[in-house]
């Protein structure tokens, strides 16, 4: 798909979210749509039409629409990996055409005129594990990489715990964009619904060129830009979800463990990331098993 059928198709498909979004407002609870406004909503421009037929995905993969789509969450926003580059180089060229994209990005004039960079999302084009969190915060936004701050030192440290490298997974965020905080000379807050729906186009074509078997959802705002309006974090962390065909592990932000320094907090997001861990094949030992249990 070129740029430009990319473009139009990420603006036609915000749009329809404002739109939405506006009828919310009005107290609309449900949109009533035909079956073709549907399957042209779970296609992006131009990957069916240029796709060889040998390569398009049969019709009986693709879940049937149904009657009707609520309007709390923008069910159009599906992933279609059909032309997703499946080699390393392919990936990586991918990737970047996006960043460019981004950082160009101006949707949220607001955001845009306050940022000092716009953070993409580093790591490896190949990851098998992608974590996700919410937004960056002043370090971010100085340096221009997710989790370069406190929280993202103590997310490595997790990480090199699993027997891994920060280059082997990836890491991103749903807000591209530090939130702005007018009148605050410091702290954060926690992107709008509105600014979470707009930015996930780009997350969603992250995850599309990635593939990752698995991602992490890094505290409660990460879930539920992905989801929508959950139970909280509190209900749902450890508990495996799954975001169009991937599983998905909601666990606390490191953030929360540095606030909350209790052995029984880090024990809970380290059972979560030994269930990560078995279900990528990779070794837990009893050394693992031991980690923030009391002697």
């Amino acid at each position: 798909m070129n740029n430009s059928a990319g473009n139009s198709y990420v603006e036609l498909l915000e749009a329809t979210i404002k739109h939405l979004e506006e009828l919310r407002e009005k107290g609309v609870k449900f949109v009533p749509v035909t079956q073709q406004t549907l399957a042209a909503l779970f296609a992006p421009a131009g990957l069916a039409r240029r796709a060889p037929a040998a390569q398009r995905p049969s019709q009986a993969a693709v879940p049937p629409p149904k009657a009707v789509v609520p309007v709390a969450r923008p069910a159009g926003m599906l992933i279609d990996t059909s032309a997703a580059p499946a080699d390393f180089e392919g990936k990586q060229a991918a990737l970047e055409a996006l960043r460019q994209r981004v950082l160009a990005c101006r949707k949220c004039q607001h955001l845009a005129e306050s940022r000092r960079n716009v953070v993409f999302g580093v790591g490896n084009p190949a990851a098998r594990l992608m974590f996700v969190g919410e937004a960056p915060g002043a370090e971010e936004d100085e340096q221009g990489e997710p989790f370069v701050g406190k929280a993202g030192q103590l997310l490595t440290k997790i990480i090199q715990t699993m027997g891994l490298r920060r280059e082997d997974v990836y890491i991103a965020n749903i807000l591209k964009c530090r939130p702005d905080t007018p009148g605050q000379a410091t702290g954060n807050r926690k992107p709008t619904p509105t600014e979470m729906t707009t930015c996930l186009p780009y997350l969603l074509e992250q995850i599309k060129i990635i593939r990752p078997e698995i991602i992490v959802a890094l505290g409660g705002t990460a879930v539920e830009g992905l989801f929508g309006k959950t139970q909280g974090i509190t209900k749902v962390r450890g508990q495996w979800m799954e975001f169009q065909g991937v599983p998905v592990m909601p666990t606390y932000h490191p953030a929360y463990l540095l606030r909350n320094q209790s052995l029984l907090e880090k024990r809970k997001v380290w059972e979560d990331m030994m269930q990560v861990m078995e279900r990528l094949g990779l070794p837990v030992t009893e050394k693992h098993r031991g980690y923030f249990l009391k002697g």
